[in-house]
């Protein structure tokens, strides 16, 4: 099975990366997939977050990076996938999930939406958080994977 992880990684975290490796383990492949989303103002293009991933996980034959626009639900149709996968951490994500899970299903019968929960370590973690936290001078020790804390470091202290 093929499970699609939707999501703007702006920047990836370490509670992205703790469902990645969860969701890797129920399928065959995963594809994570950047989105391009024109209503938020990303800090990182989509390649630099691609890039950021692709620097986390490293080279695995299960896992696919790649960017994506437009409808989810034509992207998991393109790729081949039946289902994507999303993390919770709060009962504030599931609303809006639950939500984006039914329009897709509207838009594609055939897909279907599954809900992991974040790890408790992570639950209060967000990309927001860490942006906000790097921009002023804060440290993100912990909140993103180690080998990639510097490029978020320098470019969010660049702006």
């Amino acid at each position: 099975m093929v499970l699609v992880y939707p999501g703007s990684f702006d920047p990836i975290t370490n509670g992205h990366l703790d469902v990645i490796t969860r969701a890797v383990q129920i399928c065959d492949r995963l594809i994570v997939a950047v989105g391009s989303n024109e209503s938020k103002k990303p800090a990182f293009s989509v390649e630099e977050r691609v890039d950021l991933i692709r620097c986390t996980i490293g080279d695995r034959d299960d896992i696919m990076v790649t960017g994506f626009s437009g409808l989810l639900a034509d992207f998991v149709r393109k790729m081949g996938a039946k289902a994507v996968i999303k993390g919770l951490r709060a009962m504030s994500d599931f609303e809006y999930e639950f939500q984006m899970a039914l329009l897709n299903k509207r838009l594609e019968p055939d897909m279907e939406t599954l809900f992991m929960m974040t790890s408790v370590n992570y639950s209060y973690l967000s990309s927001s958080a860490v942006k906000e936290i790097a921009s002023n001078g804060g440290s993100i020790d912990g909140l993103v994977p180690d080998c990639i804390k510097d490029r978020i470091v320098s470019k969010l202290t660049a702006r």
